[in-house]
């Protein structure tokens, strides 16, 4: 059974940075995708970027192009985002998500098996 364990939320200013990781436990395989996710109140969860757990290339929503980045340690078996220039919008909680079948560009929360219980970041204006 695949387990995942986010951590680094917080509350910061805007402008500010945060790193968010996700440490996983159970049967990962190269060929599938892990992915942040986040949820404000009131709104779908959006996927806001993701990578092969192998070898292979990233995504990431619009919103946070140029500002998130996302990585992943193998050897450490931890998912990370770094998180940059934040802003007001950036408010939600934060999910990590593991999927079987990758399909990098489909970042569709129902299409993803596996989640943590989340990580709330919080960014004031």
């Amino acid at each position: 059974q695949v387990q995942l364990v986010e951590s680094g939320g917080g509350s910061v200013q805007a402008g500010g940075s945060l790193r968010l990781s996700c440490v996983d436990s159970g049967y990962i395989a190269g060929s599938w995708c892990m992915a942040w996710f986040r949820q404000a109140p009131g709104k779908e969860r959006e996927g806001v970027a993701a990578t092969r757990v192998g070898p292979g290339s990233t995504y990431y929503a619009d919103s946070v192009k140029g500002r998130f980045t996302i990585s992943r340690d193998n050897a450490k078996r931890t998912l990370y985002l770094q998180m940059n220039s934040l802003k007001p919008e950036d408010t939600a909680m934060y999910y990590c998500a593991a999927r079987v079948a990758c399909s990098i560009f489909n970042t569709q929360a129902r299409n993803y098996n596996y989640w943590g219980q989340g990580t709330q970041v919080t960014v004031s204006s």
